[in-house]
């Protein structure tokens, strides 16, 4: 089995890290496996991967974007060039990641794809490929992608439009490429899952793969980090976010801090210089570290962690926390409740509610842990396990 993966990340973030895991659980059963990228590679040097396009092709084709609003529809040019490397290397199967990276073109890529009768499985990382122009939509309630968007209110949010909305061509011209495929559609959620199955994509197949961990790194690990904080008298309520935005629950995480007992400390790690500036001082603010073991220590450490998410898919810092053995309390939104739904280790609840996070958090106190197979809700061996079994399903004409 031949498979090439395209995507925005190779081996940086959480979909490039998917891709690479993908790639050595090919390599570990002697199936040949290629990585081509476009934004950002950080893969051992040992692994070959093909770069698509330049970083001045990609900030040509955000410059097209930012005046057009027809992301994913510049860099012909490079997806030509690209073309050939798919034409030698011969893919029995092709994987795709995220394609709104700014660094290929949609029509020259599906219809090369279509032409050649090539297999596709894409994974939705979120809900872009069938939106005319936002990834996420839970926020504002917009349910147009479900029969034709146009005058989108997200249009100044990623991948961003100064001037045009263009969001009605790109939802008509996305349906006509993409339905056209031989393609298998994966989700991390079945919450995504669902919204698939009444877009335009209807009628592709969807197999749910939930994301993993890596549970050599994420476990319950001791230290005096606490006292080194000077909170090892506090019960700690944790926040985790690669960046802090409205949508992440910053501001819910301040006004908890008004309610909550004395006796706890809200911790929130991710925050700019900035932001950490203008917390109140209820609130202790660290930087994105990229220490795994801080985080795992921090996770140990906390009495329960708190993610007030108002749009996201499946979360992995859901899976962080309860992997270091460490309950978790989220919002009612998208994918992020299914984890805590799977494993009985946490509460939900409802978008916006604060008495009810923090009653959610004192309840939690001293929670028993459920017994769980971590490899099979947090592993990512174990998904990568079920991306691999996939592809053999698909080129056997069984999915």
């Amino acid at each position: 089995m031949r498979v090439m993966q395209i995507t925005a990340f190779s081996g940086w973030g959480c979909t490039g890290r998917i891709a690479l895991g993908i790639h050595n659980a090919l390599k570990a059963e002697n199936h040949e496996s290629l990585i081509a990228w476009g934004r950002r590679n950080t893969v051992p040097e040992e692994i070959e991967t093909i770069k698509i396009g330049s970083k001045i092709d990609q900030q040509i084709h955000g410059l097209y974007t930012r005046f057009t609003d027809k992301c994913g529809f510049a860099s012909k040019r490079v997806t030509r060039t690209f073309l050939k490397k798919i034409e030698e290397y011969k893919p029995d199967l092709i994987q795709l990641h995220i394609l709104h990276g700014y660094y290929i073109n949609l029509e020259i890529l599906f219809n090369y794809i279509k032409k050649h009768n090539i297999p596709i499985v894409w994974t939705f990382h979120d809900c872009w490929a069938f939106t005319g122009h936002c990834p996420y939509f839970d926020l504002i309630g917009c349910e147009k992608w479900k029969t034709g968007c146009n005058n989108c209110p997200q249009k100044a949010h990623h991948p961003t439009s100064w001037l045009m909305d263009n969001s009605a061509w790109n939802w008509k011209k996305k349906k006509e490429l993409f339905t056209k495929q031989k393609m298998t559609v994966v989700t991390p959620s079945k919450w995504l899952g669902g919204l698939v199955k009444q877009s335009f994509l209807k009628e592709c197949n969807v197999h749910v793969i939930n994301n993993g961990i890596n549970l050599v790194d994420f476990k319950p690990t001791q230290s005096d980090i606490a006292r080194r904080m000077d909170i090892e008298s506090k019960k700690i309520v944790l926040g985790v976010s690669s960046t802090w935005v409205k949508s992440k629950g910053l501001d819910d995480f301040i006004q908890l801090s008004k309610i909550l007992p004395s006796e706890y400390q809200i911790v929130l790690v991710g925050l700019s210089k900035k932001q950490i500036k203008e917390l109140p001082p209820p609130i202790i603010g660290v930087e994105r570290t990229d220490s795994i073991r801080e985080l795992a220590e921090l996770y140990t450490a906390a009495t329960v962690f708190v993610n007030p998410t108002y749009e996201d898919n499946y979360p992995t810092t859901n899976l962080e926390a309860i992997a270091c053995g460490t309950p978790v309390v989220t919002y009612k939104t998208g994918g992020s409740t299914e984890v805590v739904e799977k494993t009985g280790n946490g509460e939900i609840v409802d978008q916006g509610n604060i008495v009810g996070l923090k009653d959610a958090i004192i309840r939690l106190e001293g929670h028993i842990f459920a017994d769980i197979d971590l490899h099979k809700v947090c592993s990512q061996e174990y998904a990568f396990e079920q991306y691999v079994s996939l592809y053999h399903h698909i080129l056997k004409g069984e999915v």
